[in-house]
């Protein structure tokens, strides 16, 4: 999942994005409204972590602009005001949901996980296809109730097909959802780590889950269940 982060404050916006990596996300920062406005409209992220008080653009026309824009990406507010009427302002403007400063950073991860669980396939922290169970919350994961150890990097492009069971997902797009702004794209890393992960998930048994749509990029495939007569 690739998140962008807008916040002024250099050393916030550096620990955010520092313990948003280690916990498996792709971050990019922007440090005033006009870019991170920019950036959004620009690129596929699966989350906007933005604060209020920004030089450029402040949070809440940054925020409007892109729900004018018909870009629903969910979005996070961040600030130092606690009245009820900036937390309203701030909804009202098209955030999903806002944390005052200053916060906990698990109570960060938490409301992270909860707004990219909206667009997932259920509210349930735990995604299913076929044997394999992702566990969005401790990233564990599991094919045929067997643990499988993966990577950091390994989870996030296994989440990312998991969330989108049986769609063809090219390289480029599964490179912007798992690689920050820095990433290039041209690289054959996204193979590497696909087949990286076949491996674990010992894919070369049946059902193989994995497949390679040639010329274009990757499809979990769940099998489809078999009705058994009456």
């Amino acid at each position: 999942m690739r998140i962008l982060v807008v916040e002024d404050e250099q050393k916030l916006a550096e620990v955010l994005g520092r313990g948003l990596e280690e916990h498996g996300y792709a971050v990019d920062v922007a440090h005033d409204g006009e870019v991170g406005l920019q950036m959004a409209e620009l690129e596929p992220y699966d989350l906007l972590i933005l604060d209020v008080m920004l030089p450029g653009l402040d949070g809440y026309t940054l925020c409007r602009r892109l729900r004018a824009g018909r870009r629903n990406v969910p979005v996070l507010m961040l600030t130092a005001r606690d009245a009820v009427d900036d937390r309203v302002t701030g909804l009202d403007s098209g955030a999903d949901d806002y944390l005052v400063k200053p916060f906990a950073f698990r109570e960060l991860l938490a409301r992270v996980r909860a707004l990219l669980r909206r667009d997932g396939l259920s509210r349930d922290p735990i995604l299913r296809v076929a044997d394999i169970e992702l566990d969005t919350v401790t990233h564990e994961v599991r094919r045929g109730g067997q643990p499988v150890q993966l990577t950091s990097k390994e989870y996030a492009i296994l989440e990312y097909f998991v969330r989108n069971p049986n769609r063809v997902l090219t390289r480029t797009q599964i490179a912007e959802h798992i690689w920050d702004y820095n990433f290039v794209a041209m690289s054959n890393v996204v193979d590497v780590y696909v087949g990286y992960l076949r491996r674990k998930l010992g894919d070369h048994r049946e059902p193989q889950l994995l497949h390679t749509i040639r010329g274009t990029g990757y499809q979990l495939k769940a099998p489809k269940r078999v009705e058994s007569g009456a």
